[in-house]
């Protein structure tokens, strides 16, 4: 498994530092660093599809980068709020995309994404994606950690070991709250 950054840590932290403080020559030395990154995270999460799929994670990692660059007024912490943050736009791109095919298919008016018409995924997964993300926003307003787990896992295709350096914690809580996320995410989506 590649490591999460290619970049020193420091040094993606003082560039996202500097490039919310409005300097674009640090976006301008970032952007390489945090698409490539975008990217193998991305991979990694359509890995998870089935073979005969044709997803386009570069069609995912464009959107999410595109709104990444756009937000305003973000004072950037550090790599792990970076990461996190594109966890959740990953999520938000996922999730509408299954909500406008959804639309589309009962032959109300969908609402239009920008994702060069790529599938991200499966139809047959669009209602599970939309139940998930109802399920986590419940999760998230009892127990933000273990939502941010999922998301990180699920969404944004990070491992356990990958997933503990950016929320900071070991690898073991990490693994014992996806247990447990897992465990009631089931059972709220079985209902």
């Amino acid at each position: 498994m590649e490591p999460l950054e290619t970049g020193h840590p420091a040094d993606v932290t003082g560039l996202l530092r500097a490039w919310s403080g409005g300097d674009r020559n640090a976006l301008d030395q970032l952007a390489p660093i945090i698409y490539d990154e975008l990217k193998r995270i991305a991979q990694r999460c359509m890995m998870r599809e089935r073979e005969e799929h044709t997803l386009q994670p570069t069609a995912l990692v464009n959107e999410a980068f595109l709104r990444l660059v756009n937000v305003q007024g973000v004072q950037w912490q550090d790599r792990a709020h970076f990461f996190a943050l594109s966890a959740q736009m990953m999520r938000r791109i996922l999730v509408s995309a299954a909500i406008a095919r959804g639309a589309e298919k009962r032959g109300g008016a969908a609402h239009k994404i920008s994702l060069e018409d790529a599938e991200i995924v499966s139809p047959e997964r669009d209602a599970q994606v939309v139940k998930l993300d109802e399920a986590l926003e419940e999760l998230a307003k009892f127990d933000q950690r273990k939502a941010q787990i999922v998301e990180l896992h699920f969404f944004a295709g990070l491992n356990f070991d990958e997933i503990a350096a950016v929320l900071k914690v070991s690898s073991r809580t990490i693994v014992r709250d996806w247990s447990i996320s897992k465990t009631w995410l089931a059972r709220k989506m079985s209902r």
